[in-house]
């Protein structure tokens, strides 16, 4: 099953990411978690870190980032 096919035909997003909202740099339908890779329409887009201005796919995957991060600085 290929879960990225309805993304197939459209343009990821570039998207500056701020405290309680996103800004829409360049257009487009998605953009990627910056864990896993997978695409999230903006619709659906929740979850993302603005000092380091990624996306996640859930909670969950960007609490996992934020404590990677802390272990990484010491």
């Amino acid at each position: 099953m290929n879960f990225e096919a309805p993304f197939a035909s459209t343009q990821e997003a570039r998207i500056r990411y701020l405290d309680a909202d996103f800004q829409i740099v360049r257009p487009g339908e998605f953009v990627r978690c910056a864990v896993t890779g997978r695409a999230i329409r903006l619709e659906d887009l929740r979850y993302w870190s603005v000092e380091r201005q990624e996306p996640y796919a859930s909670a969950e995957i960007g609490m996992q980032r934020h404590l990677e991060m802390s272990d990484a600085r010491g």
